[in-house]
Order: structure tokens, then sequence, then C-alpha cells
């Protein structure tokens, strides 16, 4: 029974986690400044393919599935189908309905929204990670390389698997009838706050609200 207290707030925490990180995804959309890695690619595949995010982001995934399923399972778990279905769902949602509020947001408006949006899928993510209940299936691509492949340190296989996102992302966005002024939109200074600031603020949330939370729950089981 204690166990089972314990196992459904990790659920909650996975759940929470993904739909916080969801809505962020929605605020990097509307500040158009850059989004982080593996959204720049997405958004190079929205702009190309003429379907909805939310069945976008569910089909790329469900391949990405398929290679860790192949490769190397370890790393999937519960919080990955949850992160598989509900996060491209919730993003579209969140970007459609911030487009309605804000038609036309004005450039500090947008750059006040990034901001917001880095705090806010680093608190998502510090909940989702904490959970330990599976990883997204871009991320366990990285893990796979390095646990199973033994290719090499994470941090270097992640920087490299950033990079081709970006790179593929920006590609596929010209192709798809983009201009390269817009490129920022999609690849910009947003990409490289995460690369840099979402480490840092993640640990800190993790620390300071994320691992209390869940430590919490397992005090109250004793």
């Amino acid at each position: 029974m204690k166990l089972d207290r314990i196992f459904w707030r990790r659920v909650f925490m996975s759940l929470f986690g993904v739909i916080i990180c969801s809505i962020s995804v929605g605020l990097f959309k509307l500040a158009a400044l850059g989004v982080d890695p593996f959204q720049s690619f997405m958004a190079g595949m929205d702009a190309l393919i003429p379907i909805s995010f939310g069945n976008l982001y569910t089909i790329v995934n469900v391949i990405l599935l398929a290679f860790s399923l192949i490769f190397y399972r370890k790393n999937i778990g519960l919080a990955t189908f949850i992160n598989m279905f509900l996060l491209g769902y919730i993003t579209q949602f969140s970007y459609e309905t911030f487009m309605r509020w804000f038609p036309e947001p004005s450039m500090v408006f947008r750059f006040a929204s990034l901001i917001i949006a880095v705090v806010v899928i680093c608190f998502g993510s510090a909940f989702y990670m904490t959970a330990n209940l599976g990883v997204s299936t871009y991320d366990a691509v990285a893990i796979t390389m390095v646990e199973k492949w033994h290719i090499w340190k994470f941090k270097y296989i992640r920087i490299c698997t950033d990079l081709v996102c970006v790179i593929v992302g920006v590609v596929i966005f010209v192709i798809a009838g983009h201009e390269i002024r817009e490129i920022p939109t999609i690849a910009g200074i947003g990409t490289i706050i995460t690369a840099f600031f979402m480490g840092p603020l993640i640990d800190f949330f993790n620390n300071k609200i994320a691992i209390p939370f869940l430590n919490k729950g397992k005090k109250n089981d004793l």
C-alpha cells in the first residue's frame, strides 16, 4: 500500500511535469524566438507536413520509440508514453489559445514570454525527471548511444543530437517555403538559452521543489 502511494505520486509528478512542459512549448512558439533543439526539428516537420502538430508529434515519437524498443528498452517507462501521447496535443492547444489571447504580441511581450517559457519548462522537467518513470523517446536515443553502444560521453552525444535536430529542422523549414530571415523563430536566441540555462535551472527546481515533494510523500508513508 505504501509503495502504491509512492508510485501514484510519481505518476502525478510525471503527468504534472508533461503538462507544464507542454504549456511552456506553447509559450516558446508564441515568443517565436527559437525553441529547444528537438522542437526546432519538430517546427521544421510541422512546416512541411500538413497535419496537426499533436498528430505529427505523436507519429515522430512512435518512430523514436520503435528505435528504443529495438535497441535499448531500459529507459522506456510509463512517463515515456505520457510524454508521447500528451505533449504534442497540449502544446497545440496551448499555442492556439495563446495566439487567440495575444494575436499580435510586441517584441517586449515575446521576450517576456520566452523568459517565462524557459523557467516553466525547467520547472516541469524537474518533476518529470524526478518521478523517474522513464525518459522521452528523444532522450532515449542519446542514452542508447552511450549506455548500449558506448560511442561517447552523454554530454557530447547530446550536443551532437541537438545540433542534428536544429540543422535538419532548419533545412526542412526552408524547404517547406519559409524564408531564411524566419529561421530565428525556430532556431534563435531561445535555442541558445535552453542549451546553456536549462541544466542549472532544472537542477535548482529538482533540489528545491521536486525532490522534497517526492520525499515528503515517502515520509508520510513511514
